[in-house]
């Protein structure tokens, strides 16, 4: 009898510490939040720049409450989180999310934009490194897609507050993809692949007009058809090349776009402070 006595507070120690979540689940703080409490939370971690604490309070809120617009807007934070930490997959799935849930809403175009800023910011790493190794294996998939994701904004939602910049960042991104196809047609100059050469360099002729590429492109194409032994056509691209060049028409580079300050400040256009 005595020992059962002795081993019932290490029993009732134990029962507590269980419930403590030592021995088993751990406690959820969160439980009985409100959805503007994890909102509010949420928010507060994100601004702090803490954006995987930031995507939890999110994600719980979503799960917990998944109508009304605090639900709503926590899917756009989300994709801002994974933004900004750097984690371009995750973004673009949840902005694809918020278009898939939310084609007719108002802000739809927010995500249309990020999606857009994402591949961005991924592309013109490489695009702006103008001295590469091997031009041929630089991959202007991002670029690709960013111009996709802009043009996709411009035309369904051209009064925007996104749209200016948008367009802004088009431009830039044709320009580099012009001269990133410049940088395959003087890869294959160099391996002495003269005829990819002068095609690459047409390629860019006629599809990427009033961009600075154009001028690159051409004397390209007359190396090449100089090496082709072509020398009329090699004369008749000098000649276009001497004649746009007295004319001033070619044109200068875009100025690169400056960096966004993020709208992610949507709380005030849905007045979830007014809740």
């Amino acid at each position: 009898m005595r020992r059962t006595l002795t081993r019932l507070p290490a029993l009732v120690l134990a029962v507590a510490l269980a419930g403590c979540g030592v021995f088993g689940k751990e406690i959820d703080l969160t439980e009985n939040w409100s959805a503007a409490k994890l909102y509010a939370e949420g928010s507060s971690e994100l601004d702090s720049g803490n954006y995987a604490k930031a995507v939890e309070y999110y994600e719980k809120l979503e799960a917990r409450y998944p109508f009304g617009r605090y639900a709503m807007q926590s899917q756009l934070d989300v994709a801002y989180a994974h933004y900004r930490a750097d984690e371009p997959e995750a973004a673009i799935a949840a902005a694809d999310r918020f278009i898939k849930l939310y084609p007719q809403n108002p802000y739809v175009d927010y995500a249309y934009y990020l999606k857009g800023l994402v591949n961005y910011n991924r592309s013109v790493g490489f695009l702006d490194r103008y001295i590469p190794t091997d031009a041929s294996q630089r991959d202007p998939g991002s670029a690709l897609d960013a111009f996709v994701d802009f043009s996709a904004l411009v035309e369904r939602f051209p009064d925007s507050r996104y749209t200016e910049d948008a367009r802004q960042r088009m431009l830039y991104l044709r320009n580099n993809l012009a001269k990133h196809e410049v940088n395959v047609a003087r890869y294959y100059m160099r391996r002495g692949a003269y005829l990819a050469a002068a095609n690459r360099a047409n390629y860019v002729i006629e599809r990427f007009q009033r961009t600075s590429a154009v001028e690159s492109a051409l004397e390209v194409l007359i190396d090449a058809y100089t090496a082709l032994g072509k020398r009329e056509l090699a004369a008749d691209a000098k000649r276009v090349l001497d004649l746009n060049r007295e004319a001033g028409r070619f044109v200068s580079d875009e100025p690169e776009p400056g960096d966004v300050s993020l709208a992610r400040k949507l709380w005030d256009y849905l007045s979830l402070d007014e809740n």
